[in-house]
């Protein structure tokens, strides 16, 4: 019998490529001392990195990492409408966000999904009320952000590094828009959830019964100046009560953010001059 001798043959014994799945195991939300897996508290966000201008062909970029969640930025414009465009008083502004190929377990395809033009609609949302359209008629601004590796809060670290990358092209602001993101499990909120944590876990020993009826995901958009919610993202079963509460308490994280967005913008200045 003929052998087909330009077929690789796999080996007999095959493993799931994931090595990092669950297999549908429950998994722990808190360690036995009251801390996540992680060793943060409830209420205590990741380790944050920001840079600015580092990518040198664009009018304005910015870089931020949050642990093992990366994300990049880059603005260009303000640039003419084409010349079939009619003519606004106002300027447009255009977003657009992407994961990379190899950001997620699971490769993503190099076209747009669902999910990535659902965020860019929030995107959009959210950065157009803080960016005074006025100053530039009949031209726009693009904005692309990529996320680099998804570990979770992908969205809230895009919000933000747009916000700075807008800056740091010089665009004319009414304020910064700094986000946030929380998981909110049964009685239990956990700031800046990572992927783990942002999957429907449930605690070791909960059954099918016992199962509670709030289980969200929320990514909040907030202008500390004017004190105004420009974009919000919720999945999930939350109450209202449960919704307004966690947006009054991640409102004053945000303030802090700010503060941390302000001063890199500072030191970039100060560096560049």
């Amino acid at each position: 019998m003929p052998v087909d001798r330009m077929r690789i043959c796999g080996p007999e014994e095959t493993r799931h490529p994931l090595v990092l799945e669950l297999c549908g195991r429950p998994v722990r939300l808190f360690q036995d001392d009251g801390t996540r897996l992680d060793g943060r508290s409830a209420d205590q966000i990741r380790p944050m990195f920001m840079k600015c201008g580092v990518i040198s062909h664009a009018q304005g970029s910015a870089y931020i990492e949050m642990d093992r969640t990366k994300a990049i930025c880059a603005v260009y414009g303000p640039r003419e409408f084409g010349k079939r465009e009619d003519f606004s008083i106002k300027g447009r502004l255009t977003c657009e966000f992407k994961f990379a190929t190899f950001s997620c377990k699971i490769r993503r395809q190099q076209q747009q999904d669902a999910e990535e033009k659902e965020f860019s609609q929030i995107l959009l949302q959210s950065l157009s009320p803080a960016v005074c359209l006025h100053k530039f008629p009949k031209a726009q601004v693009d904005i692309y952000v990529m996320v680099l590796e998804n570990d979770g809060s992908a969205l809230s670290a895009a919000l933000t590094c747009g916000s700075l990358a807008l800056a740091d092209a010089g665009i004319e602001m009414y304020d910064m828009v700094v986000a946030c993101s929380v998981k909110h499990y049964c009685k239990s909120t956990l700031m800046d959830p990572s992927a783990s944590e942002e999957s429907e876990l449930e605690p070791e020993g909960t059954s099918t019964e016992e199962k509670p009826a709030e289980t969200g995901l929320l990514t909040v958009a907030y202008m500390p100046s004017l004190n105004q919610l420009p974009g919000m993202l919720q999945t999930g079963e939350m109450s209202i009560a449960t919704t307004k509460q966690v947006n009054s308490k991640r409102a004053v994280d945000c303030c802090v953010l700010r503060v941390l967005l302000k001063r890199n913008l500072l030191q970039f200045i100060a560096v560049s001059s």
